[in-house]
C-alpha cells in the first residue's frame, strides 16, 4: 500500500459484509459449483471407506440384492405369484431403486459432524456433503444394475432396448433424494435426534411403498396412503422401463419429474435459509 493511499480505501478494499453478499441460493450454487472437484473427491474417499475392510469388497454391493431378492421370493413368491409375474425381476428393480433414495439420503443425515469439522478447518461449502452422499448412492445404482442382469439372464427376462432411457427415471430419483438430503442434512444439523429419528421413518417409507408387493393388493382404505407417497410414482418411473419396456404414462413421468423438482426446490431453500447457523448447531 502507497503512503498517499488513504486508509478507509484500504480497510474498504478488505473489509467483507456478509450482509452484502448475493441470495444465498445463488451464491451456494456458485460455490458448489466452484467445487465440484471436491464432490468427486468425497465420492471417491466414500466409496473406499466403504469397502477398504470389507471381506468381499465392491462385490458386496452386487451380491446383496441378490441375497435379499432370493429371500424375499422365498418368502413372498407364494402369496404374490398371481399378481405379480417374474417377481424376482419385480423386487430387484424396486430394490435398486429404494436403495439408492435410503442411502442417499441417510448418508446426508450422518454428514452432519464431518462437515462441522471439516469446515473448521477450511472453507467448503456445505452442500458438497449433501451432493456428495447422493453421487455415493449413484455409483452404488449402476453398480446393482450388474446383478439385475445377471438375474434377468438367468431367469431368461428379456433386457429391452427400453433400459437405455434409465437415465431418465434416474436423474428424477437423484433430484428427489438430493432434495430430501438437503432436507434432513439441514434439520439433522439442528437436531441431534434427527438421524435416528429418520432411520425409523425410511423403514416405515419402505413398507408403505410398493416394492415387495404389488399395489393391486393394497385394500381400497389404503388406496389414500399409497398415492400421497411421492415414492409411489417415482419407483413406477423407474421400474417400467424394465419390466414393461416403456415408461409409464406421460402423466405419471411428469408428475414424478415435477414431485422431484419440487422437493429438490425446498430442500435447497430450506438448506440455504440455514447455512450461516450450521456452525453454531452441529
Amino acid at each position: 500500500m502507497s503512503g498517499s493511499e488513504p486508509a478507509s480505501s484500504a480497510q474498504k478494499r478488505f473489509y467483507y459484509d456478509s450482509a452484502a453478499r448475493g441470495r444465498r441460493e445463488i451464491v451456494e450454487l456458485t460455490d458448489l459449483w466452484t467445487y465440484r472437484h471436491l464432490v468427486v473427491e468425497m465420492i471417491i474417499r466414500d466409496i473406499k471407506l466403504r469397502y477398504k475392510r470389507s471381506v468381499l469388497g465392491v462385490a458386496w454391493t452386487m451380491l446383496a440384492p441378490l441375497l435379499n431378492m432370493a429371500a424375499l421370493t422365498l418368502i413372498f413368491s407364494a402369496l404374490l405369484k398371481q399378481q405379480i409375474s417374474n417377481y424376482p425381476v419385480y423386487f430387484m428393480a424396486g430394490s435398486i431403486f429404494w436403495t439408492f433414495f435410503s442411502q442417499g439420503t441417510t448418508y446426508a443425515a450422518a454428514q452432519t459432524h464431518d462437515s462441522n469439522e471439516l469446515a473448521k478447518k477450511m472453507f467448503m461449502p456445505r452442500s458438497v456433503f449433501v451432493v456428495s452422499s447422493t453421487g455415493v448412492a449413484l455409483v452404488n445404482v449402476f453398480l446393482s444394475l450388474v446383478p439385475m442382469i445377471f438375474l434377468c439372464v438367468v431367469t431368461g427376462f428379456p433386457i429391452r432396448s427400453s433400459w437405455l432411457i434409465l437415465p431418465l427415471p434416474i436423474i428424477i430419483t437423484m433430484a428427489f433424494t438430493m432434495g430430501m438430503g438437503f432436507l434432513i442434512f439441514t434439520l439433522a444439523s439442528r437436531f441431534q435426534d434427527i438421524r435416528e429419528m429418520y432411520l425409523v421413518l425410511v423403514n416405515t417409507w419402505f413398507f408403505v411403498t410398493p416394492i415387495v408387493y404389488a399395489p393391486s393388493i393394497v385394500p381400497p382404505k389404503f388406496r389414500l396412503v399409497l398415492w400421497l407417497n411421492p415414492l409411489y410414482y417415482l419407483i413406477q418411473t423407474f421400474r417400467d422401463p424394465i419390466l414393461k419396456g416403456h415408461l409409464p404414462s406421460p402423466l405419471v413421468t411428469g408428475f414424478s419429474a415435477a414431485i422431484a423438482l419440487v422437493m429438490l426446490g425446498v430442500g435447497w431453500m430450506f438448506f440455504c435459509r440455514n447455512i450461516d447457523e450450521f456452525a453454531f448447531r452441529t
